[in-house]
């Protein structure tokens, strides 16, 4: 059943349809909880049994229908990893996951075009209060962490200690540095005369709006003279061709890249942290974030969207490891299927593209 998923530019750019299946031969209530009783995996490790487990409880030939699911290119491989399992439980629902971005995918959300939205940062008031006048409602659930990362080019040997802080980041990334800051040494006299190659997602993407927020101080405001791009391969391949590039990107684009490019370590501060599965879930990673689902309200009436759905949120502590992304631990999930089950509608961070306080805070308030 399980296979190996790789990160492919063909597979980022091109809309995947899925024949998958779903249902459950228990109750909603009864989701199934894989790791519950066993120690995290290691990023990219797949707990076999556990799939086999939820693919059993969901197993369903005579469920039919469709769920159309867009938005974040960063949740893709996730959302992707869920719909080939999901497609072994029920083979005669189609899931169709397109990627427009965090940005574009809420669009085609607020106009009623798909059941789910994948989004790399939490719903911004504007798209929101979109939804509420098309009469939209949805459920916001967060699935895994990622620890957004900021790399160079492997030969990049300048830069002490392979640490940047958030103000050199500001210094090269403000809407004032666009046409101004051109070269390294601009940013710190001991580095080299030499133009930045700077790479990062388009402004349709949630990475985009975390990282201007967290880093500029507001959403969406950044220098625009950059390379920029939906597709985080484009990202990977712009930062490995150049000696002097500088870009930002999800984790699990960096991870299985990561021979050919360099992370740098966040200095914010008196810490200074680098991107990985332990600074993540310990929170001393500056740039780590979560990732979310927003699945329709009316969409859910539908028994093919609740069950895959439920899939997602069970198999997600599975799947999103073996994707390079950081699961949640088990108690987490518990409080993600119990807002689903209770279709809980709307957002718990305030129209805001970061999320300042802790996940289990905000989950446990909403509850």
């Amino acid at each position: 059943m399980q296979k190996s998923r790789v990160l492919t530019a063909s597979a980022v750019l091109t809309t995947v349809c899925l024949l998958i299946g779903c249902s459950c031969n228990k109750t909603d209530s009864n989701l199934s909880k894989p790791n519950d009783d066993k120690p995290p995996l290691e990023a990219g490790v797949v707990d076999s049994a556990g799939l086999e487990n939820l693919v059993s409880q969901f197993s369903d030939a005579k469920l039919t229908g469709k769920v159309e699911v867009d938005g974040s290119s960063t949740v893709f491989p996730v959302t992707e990893a869920v719909a080939e399992e999901f497609k072994n439980a029920v083979p005669n629902v189609q899931v169709k996951v397109g990627i427009s971005g965090t940005g574009g995918g809420f669009k085609k959300f607020v106009r009623g075009e798909t059941d789910i939205s994948n989004a790399s940062r939490p719903i911004l008031q504007a798209e929101a209060d979109q939804a509420k006048a098309a009469g939209i409602e949805f459920v916001e659930l967060p699935i895994c962490y990622d620890a957004l990362t900021v790399a160079v080019h492997p030969s990049c040997d300048w830069i002490k200690d392979d640490t940047i802080t958030i103000e050199q980041l500001k210094i090269i990334w403000e809407p004032a540095a666009e046409g101004k800051i051109k070269k390294w040494n601009q940013v710190d006299p001991s580095w080299p005369d030499a133009e930045i190659k700077l790479f990062g997602p388009g402004a349709d993407s949630g990475t985009f709006d975390y990282f201007t927020e967290v880093v500029c101080g507001k959403a969406k405001q950044s220098r625009g003279d950059f390379t920029a791009s939906e597709d985080d391969n484009t990202l990977v391949q712009g930062i490995e061709g150049d000696k002097h590039a500088l870009g930002y990107l999800p984790y699990a684009y960096y991870e299985p890249n990561k021979a050919k490019m360099k992370a740098l370590k966040i200095k914010k501060g008196d810490a200074a942290v680098g991107p990985s599965i332990a600074t993540v879930k310990d929170s001393s990673y500056a740039l780590s974030r979560p990732l979310f689902v927003y699945v329709s309200v009316k969409s859910l009436e539908k028994p093919e969207v609740k069950k895959f759905a439920e899939f997602y949120v069970a198999s997600a502590v599975i799947l999103a490891t073996e994707v390079k992304y950081v699961p949640f631990e088990s108690s987490l999930y518990d409080l993600v299927k119990a807002r689903l089950a209770k279709k809980s509608a709307g957002s718990m961070f305030a129209g805001e593209a970061e999320t300042h306080q802790k996940l289990e805070e905000v989950l446990k308030a909403a509850q």
